[in-house]
């Protein structure tokens, strides 16, 4: 998938980016590595975003290195992929969410909505199915889907693989949430 790629992993170790790294045949990065195809931020909602991290992600942006955030950890937790992404929003740049979850009666997130097709992805199943969203979802993702669709206009079509747009993607690794749609944005590089 990868393996020809130059993927880093920054983050948090409460945000699990060796197990990030792996995932994605990527290595981790102590200090930033412009001799990088893609860097990807590590973030745990519940233990926020640590100085390093901002400072790594910063000083990143000198190179318009494409960069990519994944929100871990939204399993058995209080805090969510909306507070991980407005606290990215202040401390990175503005960050842009194709995906929304969803939650199981039980609290976990089992599911994404896409922003722009409106479909959900079902990861309770094996593998995963993919359904139209029903009207309820359409009618509480509208606004966050307004808001991201004129990010995309406004960007341009390769603005991610140019390092101008940075996709925020929420994942559990234990059901594989959202493991696909990362790897679909390390195949546009």
């Amino acid at each position: 998938m990868s393996s020809l790629k130059r993927i880093h992993v920054y983050g948090h170790v409460s945000a699990q980016p060796q197990a990030i790294a792996n995932l994605f045949d990527a290595q981790i990065a102590s200090e930033i590595v412009i001799e990088s195809d893609l860097a990807i931020f590590a973030i745990n909602p519940a233990a926020g975003i640590d100085q390093k991290t901002i400072d790594q992600w910063q000083a990143l942006s000198d190179y318009q290195l494409p960069r990519l955030v994944i929100v871990n950890e939204l399993d058995g937790s209080d805090a969510d992929f909306e507070d991980a992404i407005m606290l990215a929003n202040r401390v990175f740049d503005q960050l842009v969410t194709p995906y929304l979850v969803l939650h199981a009666e039980n609290g976990n997130p089992v599911a994404l909505i896409s922003l722009s097709a409106l479909q959900i992805i079902d990861y309770s199943t094996k593998p995963p199915t993919t359904s139209a969203s029903e009207i309820e979802h359409q009618e509480l993702v509208a606004e966050f889907r307004e808001e991201y669709l004129e990010e995309i206009e406004g960007a341009g079509e390769n603005a991610f693989a140019a390092g101008l747009l940075f996709p925020a993607i929420p994942i559990v690794i234990s059901n594989g949430l959202g493991l696909d749609i990362v790897k679909d944005f390390i195949n546009q590089l």
